[in-house]
């Protein structure tokens, strides 16, 4: 379970005025492009999901097939867990904006790769490259929020990339759905789309002064790993937390009788719009966002609480939706609390520290969820235990005495 969180230095990047303009075309279409990049790792967790079963009659042959293709949906999330931290040292050493539109070409290179290998193993090589372009495009994104906005405009726009990643999930699991109708290797055309990002990126995105950031004095420089490894101890659990529902829905509905894949698809929409809800009223509150933790991961606990004692749909499926207001607290509040603790040659490092954390996290998941459901012998008693452990990780951090200049800005520091 993460311990307790160390106190976060005020960054002075923080309370300064925004060094890019916060209003304008410019800057709309600055937000939606980072937007968009930060959803096509989305993109690639679920866009093939409903094309698997296709998948594997294709593969029947091939020996291991049942076990290897669902590795075609799940390995880019192991690879941006694992080369997250190693994107982050490249982003701050050359440069954001000009890995990020390397990495979005690659990411439409590697992603339309399935639709003319043959080899099941050079699919699922394919896929891990998508990964590793993934680690680089999040990585970059989260780092140039960073560095284009300050102070509440950050909390907003992190708040907004949670919600546009969640939204996005659903859109495109109903898009991959009907583009496999056609075949399963249609929806593999679909990672193109970031061939009209690269462009775009490239002539929108504005440099910032960490372009060539000097390595000597990087190398001079100590990591704040005190400042960020309780936050990302936490992130790596809240992930848990985070991708229960997406993962565990469909077999928990499966458990109470559903079989129905129309009623499955429209409860994990509702659930999904609640994590959309609860990152906009973390948006609104307008407070720092390491007090609102304990909350935040409060509700998590109620939610699975009432998934875990639920007879029927219904019970479920109003769970499942306190459970998703609370993540959809969590995840940005956790994101936000970790780049307040990173100054601007740190960032990118930090970042993808940040972002192995919580794809660590969420690869584990399942199989935490599948030991506990060994232990208890059910998949509902097993995320009661999780909502215990949630509820127990929020009892502690209620403990905690926030340091003043938390998180970089209070209700009296200056906002751009």
């Amino acid at each position: 379970m993460p311990g307790p969180l160390p106190p976060s230095p005020t960054v002075a990047d923080d309370t300064a005025v925004s060094p890019v303009a916060v209003s304008g075309p410019a800057h709309l279409l600055r937000v939606t492009l980072l937007m968009a990049g930060s959803c096509l790792p989305i993109l690639g967790a679920v866009l093939i999901a409903p094309v698997l079963p296709k998948m594997q009659d294709h593969f029947a042959s091939v020996p291991g097939a049942k076990a290897l293709v669902p590795l075609a949906l799940t390995v880019p999330a192991l690879a941006l867990a694992l080369l997250a931290p190693f994107a982050g040292v490249i982003v701050d050493r050359l440069g954001r904006r000009r890995l990020l539109i390397v990495a979005t070409v690659l990411y439409a290179v590697f992603g339309t790769a399935p639709l003319w290998l043959e080899s099941l193993g050079a699919i699922i090589a394919s896929r891990a490259l998508v990964g590793v372009a993934e680690a680089a495009i999040m990585t970059c994104c989260t780092t140039l929020i960073g560095d284009y906005y300050s102070g509440q405009r950050r909390v907003k726009y992190l708040a907004l990339q949670t919600m546009c990643a969640s939204a996005s999930a659903t859109v495109f699991f109903v898009l991959g759905g009907a583009a496999g109708s056609a075949g399963w290797r249609v929806p593999f055309w679909v990672y193109a789309v970031s061939l009209v990002l690269a462009p775009l990126m490239a002539s929108a995105l504005p440099s910032t002064g960490g372009e060539a950031v000097s390595v000597v004095q990087d190398d001079r420089r100590p990591f704040p790993w005190r400042q960020l490894g309780g936050i990302c101890a936490l992130t790596f659990f809240g992930a848990m937390v985070f991708y229960t529902v997406p993962v565990e829905m469909s077999y928990l509905l499966d458990d109470l009788g559903v079989e129905n894949s129309g009623v499955i698809g429209l409860a994990t929409a509702v659930a999904s719009a609640a994590t959309v809800g609860g990152a906009v009223a973390f948006a609104r509150l307008k407070r720092a966002p390491e007090p609102l933790l304990p909350g935040a991961l409060a509700v998590c606990a109620v939610g699975f609480g009432v998934m875990s004692v639920a007879g029927n749909t219904p019970v479920l499926v109003v769970g499942a939706v306190i459970n998703c207001v609370g993540t959809g607290m969590l995840l940005p509040a956790l994101l936000t609390s970790a780049m307040s603790r990173l100054g601007f040659e740190d960032r990118g490092r930090g970042t993808g520290l940040w972002m192995a954390a919580f794809f660590g996290g969420e690869f584990v998941c399942p199989l935490v969820l599948l030991g506990g459901e060994a232990v208890v012998g059910s998949l509902t008693g097993a995320v009661g235990v999780l909502g215990v452990a949630a509820g127990g990780v929020a009892v502690g951090l209620m403990g905690r005495r926030p340091a003043a200049g938390r998180c970089g800005w209070s209700r009296s520091s200056p906002r751009p």
